[in-house]
């Protein structure tokens, strides 16, 4: 039976990427040995981290004002590192929108070293909501935001014009979509979603907003080292690095960010027509802001829960399960996953309709 994988990290990749990576683990370039115990300064690997670097610029149209870095620790040490390299030290402030778990994490993180304005929140209505018409601080040193919520379902569709430099966590939906980089001072995200397997963290950086905060700067937590060191300050991430290329390899052949959002769009578009067609569903989720990433639902009747689970699980799809924290339901459907697994998923809902509606 195909196994349909809606998992929302770390997720579903293309199979020609997991055939890669299984190969280059017993025999990395015809060399005898695998990727996992080849020293990261080999020239042959050092061009693995050369061109995940690349194709992410090429993919993101980069312009020269920005550099673009792999760093560890995932998108949870960018909310530390992020208030180190953007806020100052004597009378730093930053200003933050909340829009679910991960937004608060950063939040509690830039507490930490400076002032936090907290301009807008959804918490409200658990986070079912993108915050609109907010005001921004003038004397902010950044704004942070997050572009796609994965635990509640919610995405940005648009960013604000801002007074100051916005720093935007794009974890579950860079590469997934046209971003215009040149509206962001700092755009990093966890890989584990859309860019390959976890183990790293890419962040695209202007040049002009570091070196700023007056601050003594732990090494590993400056961008200017991992940038100067081309990313390989220290032992990276090979085996992680190497799927991220093979991915980036792959969403260009397929026709790039343009490509695949269309086909984001056709998946999601599918997703979101069945809930609301569904009389057995509801979307927590306001409309304008539902995610294309993640999309979010639950029964009418928590009575059939067991009945639900039992029909999507027998037709071979996993990682259909909410979050922990909301419950319900949650489909996601990063890049590598096929419109054919939504439709399955869809024809489980119909089925489930005509059986118990």
């Amino acid at each position: 039976m195909k196994i349909h994988n809606f998992s929302a990290g770390p997720c579903i990749l293309p199979q020609e990427v997991f055939d890669r990576m299984a190969q280059a683990v017993l025999n990395f370039n015809n060399s005898g040995l695998s990727l996992m115990e080849i020293s990261h300064r080999r020239p042959d690997a050092e061009a693995v981290m050369y061109n995940t670097i690349q194709l992410t610029k090429e993919l993101l149209n980069v312009p020269d004002t920005h550099e673009v870095i792999f760093t560890q620790g995932g998108a949870s040490l960018q909310f530390v590192m992020v208030p180190f390299n953007m806020m100052k030290l004597n009378g730093g402030k930053a200003a933050y929108l909340d829009t679910g778990v991960w937004a608060t994490k950063a939040i509690e993180e830039g507490k930490k070293l400076g002032l936090v304005d907290v301009v807008a929140s959804s918490a409200d209505k658990k986070y079912s909501y993108i915050p609109k018409n907010y005001d921004i601080p003038s004397d902010a040193d950044y704004l942070h935001c997050t572009s796609n919520n994965t635990v509640a379902g919610t995405q940005m569709k648009s960013f604000p014009n801002s007074p100051v430099p916005i720093v935007c966590d794009m974890s579950s939906d860079i590469m997934s979509k046209p971003v215009d980089v040149s509206k962001f001072a700092v755009i990093y995200g966890g890989a584990q979603k859309n860019m390959g397997p976890a183990g790293n963290a890419v962040t695209i950086i202007k040049k002009e907003v570091l070196g700023k905060t007056g601050r003594d700067i732990p090494t590993y937590l400056n961008y200017q080292v991992h940038i100067d060191k081309e990313s390989a300050f220290n032992t990276w991430s090979v085996m992680a690095i190497y799927g991220a290329m093979c991915n980036l390899e792959w969403l260009k052949s397929i026709g790039g960010i343009p490509e695949i959002s269309k086909r984001n769009k056709a998946k999601s578009e599918l997703m979101y027509s069945e809930i609301d067609r569904n009389g057995m569903f509801r979307g927590p989720v306001a409309v304008e802001d539902r995610s294309d990433m993640n999309a979010t639902f639950v029964l009418n009747d928590e009575s059939l829960k067991d009945e639900f689970d039992k029909m999507w699980k027998e037709a071979g799809i996993v990682n259909l399960k909410g979050h922990r924290i909301v419950g319900g339901y949650r489909a996601s459907m990063y890049n590598a996953l096929p419109i054919e697994s939504v439709q399955v998923l869809v024809d489980v809902m119909k089925a489930f309709e005509q059986k118990f509606g």
